[in-house]
């Protein structure tokens, strides 16, 4: 099991300022989650299909479809930048690539 120098150890590598009560606090959480684990393992699982979920979801999406802006003059006014072309406005935004 975890002790509380380790979780100190954990914390500091992680950049976690912990007080001593929180240290204590978390070695305590830590082993029961590891002790569940450990619950856990002793199931047989041969049998079972590994999985990423518990319940089986499904993602609902919609197709893109091209609409017209009726609001495309009020979504460049709150640009910080605009540049003006010859094919009409839009959005100036720094250079990020160089020429080389």
């Amino acid at each position: 099991m975890i002790d509380r120098e380790q979780v100190h150890k954990v914390a500091h590598l992680a950049r976690l300022a912990l007080t001593p009560q929180e240290e204590e606090q978390f070695t305590g959480q830590l082993n029961d989650i590891l002790g569940y684990f450990e619950q856990l393992s002793e199931l047989n699982t041969d049998t079972v299909v590994p999985t990423t979920r518990a319940i089986d979801v499904s993602n609902v999406t919609r197709p893109d479809q091209l609409q017209v802006c009726d609001a495309r003059e009020l979504i460049l006014e709150s640009a910080p930048d605009r540049e003006a072309t010859g094919q009409g406005d839009f959005f100036k935004v720094p250079k990020i690539l160089n020429a080389d």
